[in-house]
């Protein structure tokens, strides 16, 4: 890619950040920057994408204070650099990150006790990491006609593993001390969110099909991303 398009790219994916940032604030979603993280990631790649959202994201919380701020600046850049990798193909990376913050979560006693069912969408998506890297891989890089499967692979993973950074910043890593005064407080915040966070565990895919299929075919069509060719083993 073009150093010109490669910055004009980035501060267009900051400024959607800022943008959908600002006019979801307020409500008991995460902020829809989410909805574009897999397609950041795919098409900048895994480190310009996750410049370009930690830049966006920074940008947004000093616009308007959020008390939260700390899980979005985490999360969004972490879940782009995942979605960039599995679009490489590279699971391996995704996969240890993934299970290092999961396994901490049930170290923790919080997390053991905080109800499963909360959590059913992390549990899952360890088993769809490979596959997600294998489409991805095969699929993203020689055309349009079969770009909907591996955006509805990245995007679900991407958008859990936003959720799980969240969530390991949360109880693992010990912020919940800065927000609740007891378990109980914790444990109402977290069925409350979680009920909302498999709602967007559809949302997210079904943004990448609408907006992303067009948008990648358009992409690949003006050759503005040169893509890998893919390879029959992702690592």
């Amino acid at each position: 890619m073009k150093k010109s398009i490669q910055v004009s790219l980035v501060a267009v994916f900051a400024a959607l950040h800022v943008v959908l940032y600002l006019i979801s604030y307020g409500l008991p979603w995460r902020n829809w920057g989410v909805y574009i993280e897999a397609l950041e990631g795919i098409i900048l790649g895994p480190y310009v994408g996750f410049f370009s959202a930690l830049l966006g994201s920074i940008i947004a919380r000093a616009a308007v204070f959020d008390a939260f701020w700390m899980f979005g600046i985490v999360a969004e850049p972490l879940a782009v650099l995942a979605a960039g990798l599995l679009a490489k193909g590279k699971w391996k990376p995704v996969l240890l990150a993934y299970l290092a913050m999961l396994i901490a979560y049930f170290v923790n006693p919080y997390g053991r006790a905080l109800p499963v069912w909360t959590i059913l969408d992390i549990l899952l998506v360890p088993f769809l990491i490979y596959p997600a890297a294998r489409t991805g891989k095969k699929w993203l890089g020689i055309g349009a006609e079969r770009t909907w499967a591996p955006l509805i692979l990245i995007s679900l993973v991407c958008i859990v593993i936003d959720s799980l950074v969240r969530v390991f910043l949360l109880v693992p890593v010990g912020l919940h001390t800065l927000f609740f005064s007891s378990f109980e407080e914790l444990e109402s915040a977290f069925v409350f969110a979680a009920g909302y966070s498999y709602v967007e565990d559809v949302i997210a895919p079904l943004v990448s099909l609408v907006v992303g299929v067009p948008l990648l075919a358009a992409i690949s069509k003006l050759k503005i991303v040169e893509h890998e060719k893919p390879s029959a083993k992702p690592v």
